[in-house]
């Protein structure tokens, strides 16, 4: 007898033996077991891993002597002129070499005859995509109301092409890729039937080279024995089908990582040297790098070297992912592989040394989080024990909202109206940061039953804008260009420009919306709730030109001091304690407007 290769030899005879189609073979029986069989089946999926196989199996099932049966028996004369391809009642077509017309109108006259010896005349027509549309439109009358002793079978690797017309005909099963550890146990125990050694490590090879195709791998594995004779190793993997070891591709994704473009380059050029497909080699550090970003999204996946890609950020991976995915594209239809190998390597370690924005942002945030901030200019604090009078340096008039009762667990001291008449501009003592907030007047046990003076709500926001300014004008600096709209028990409503409201979707929104609130409500002395609204009605600025802060707390500085002068916004700007540590990390050069 002559020789059978692994494929064929070990090709599915019952539904149990088909490998990783559970799904297929469970909903095939039971149409058997409960006769729910439906004229026409459309198997669709990638080559090699049991559309064609299933297809003669479920043909066994229904002309097997003791059939219909879920468990066809493989020995009697159907199931084994089925298996042979032989069978008159099984007609396997090939749809590239029977597309025409001629060829359908052949198979429909040919239909209407009883089958020969089973129940039921099957036709089985593989890649069924290759029908011309003509031909697809010849069969569509037949297909929908085929006599009831014919069945169809159609196999295809490209559904997309098959018409709809035809698929909505048809109930459509999606054969999956076998995953690479069921192909390895299946090439485990074909070896052990034939007597060969398979080292675990040459399986896990041959079934990740396979792609979860079970007809490569077994191909493959025909292969490496007529090369290695009964022992097959890795070592033996690598060099007939040019595959890198998982070894060589950390290797490599570490000189990456490091910027080392000549480590990453004698990599590559040691690996052209040795035979290897470059190819295949792209394809693996990508699967790495796939692996690597999966673990930083969800920790504990099944990566198996994640540490490696600790140091590195989740938008640097996928930069990297969408480069080597794009150079993959050329790396297929280029004659010069070992070329663009090289430019994609060096180009990687460029995107790599680059420093993006997100960069800049982390880390300035990170510095804002870490208290290695140069120390701030003094400023107001930021927590009084006692409501202070508005400021004097306001002149212009303002719209003043009489303050509510403030609410039980917030202390308010009121001043008494003589004192108030009498000094209307005493400022209350300064109380260290921390300490608990005591009314001023503790001896008199029972509240004074005065109103309570009205609170300069407009002013109270003026002067949070302006603490907030002074500690970040990058940051905070906005919130100047805001008009207070009105105040009550419920919210604290203030208008931007509605060019404005892209700030809100920037890092330092919760932070800053923490300040506000913590500084009316200090300001206020009751619990506020900050809103603001965006208004197309307000003109949005052209030039921001903020007071100088100093004129704003001049009662602050000491009396011989004159108030400095205003600011150029840019020089302000480059003065930021962020940006000067900012300069300081990523070692940048102020730029001036002479230069």
């Amino acid at each position: 007898m002559s020789y059978r290769v692994f494929a064929r030899k070990y090709r599915p005879q019952k539904f149990e033996e088909v490998v990783g189609q559970e799904h297929i073979t469970r909903t095939l029986q039971n149409a058997i077991a409960n006769k729910r069989l439906a004229q026409a089946y459309l198997f669709v999926g990638p080559r090699g891993i049991g559309k064609t196989s299933t297809a003669r199996i479920l043909a066994k099932g229904l002309n097997c002597a003791t059939g219909p049966t879920t468990n066809p028996c493989g020995t009697c004369d159907p199931c084994r002129e089925i298996a042979e391809g032989n069978s008159l009642d099984v007609l396997e077509i090939d749809g590239a070499s029977n597309n025409s017309v001629e060829s359908v109108r052949e198979l429909r006259e040919n239909a209407a005859y009883a089958p020969a010896r089973g129940p039921f005349k099957i036709y089985l027509i593989d890649e069924v995509h290759m029908l011309s549309t003509a031909a697809f439109n010849a069969l569509l009358k037949t297909l929908e109301e085929p006599p009831p002793h014919v069945k169809f079978i159609f196999a295809t690797t490209e559904a997309q092409k098959v018409p709809a017309t035809i698929t909505s005909r048809c109930q459509r099963f999606d054969l999956r890729r076998i995953p690479a550890p069921l192909i390895a146990s299946h090439l485990q125990a074909i070896s052990e039937n034939e007597g060969i050694v398979l080292d675990d490590d040459a399986a896990a090879l041959v079934a990740r080279g396979a792609d979860g195709g079970l007809r490569d791998a077994e191909s493959m594995l025909d292969q490496l024995v007529a090369f290695c004779g009964n022992h097959i190793t890795g070592e033996d993997v690598l060099v007939v089908f040019g595959f890198t070891s998982r070894e060589t591709v950390t290797s490599l994704t570490e000189r990456l990582f490091a910027m080392d473009a000549p480590g990453a380059l004698a990599i590559a050029e040691a690996q052209a040297e040795a035979g290897r497909d470059l190819s295949r080699l792209m394809a693996d550090l990508i699967g790495y790098l796939r692996d690597l970003l999966v673990e930083k999204v969800r920790p504990g996946a099944d990566s198996e070297n994640p540490s490696i890609g600790a140091a590195i950020s989740r938008e640097k991976l996928l930069t990297l992912l969408d480069h080597f995915a794009e150079s993959e594209g050329r790396l297929r239809w280029v004659s010069d592989k070992r070329l663009h190998l090289d430019i994609a390597i060096i180009k990687a370690v460029h995107i790599l040394d680059q420093t993006s924005l997100t960069d800049v942002i982390e880390t300035l945030t990170a510095i804002g989080s870490g208290g290695e901030l140069p120390a701030r200019p003094a400023a107001v604090p930021e927590s009084t024990s006692v409501i202070s009078a508005p400021s004097p340096v306001a002149p212009e008039p303002v719209k003043r909202v009489p303050l509510p009762q403030p609410v039980a667990d917030v202390p308010v001291a009121v001043p008494r109206p003589e004192t108030k008449a009498a000094v209307p501009e005493a400022k209350p003592p300064a109380v260290p940061e921390n300490q608990p907030v005591k009314p001023l007047d503790p001896v008199t046990p029972e509240p004074i039953a005065v109103s309570p003076a009205p609170i300069d709500a407009s002013g109270a926001w003026r002067e949070t804008a302006a603490l907030l300014a002074k500690e970040s004008i990058i940051r905070f600096g906005w919130l100047e260009r805001g008009q207070f709209d009105a105040c009550d028990e419920a919210e604290f409503r203030v208008r931007f420009p509605a060019s404005f409201e892209s700030n809100t979707e920037g890092l330092f929104w919760l932070e800053l919306r923490k300040k506000v609130e913590m500084h009316l409500t200090t300001r206020l002395g009751r619990k506020v709730v900050w809103k603001p609204e965006f208004s197309t009605d307000l003109a949005d600025p052209v030039e921001y030109e903020p007071e100088p802060v100093e004129e704003r707390f001049a009662e602050a500085a000491p009396p011989e001091e004159k108030p400095s002068p205003a600011r150029d916004p840019m020089e302000e700007f480059k003065d930021d304690p962020f940006i000067r540590k900012a300069i300081e990390v990523f070692k940048a050069r102020r730029e001036t407007a002479e230069s």
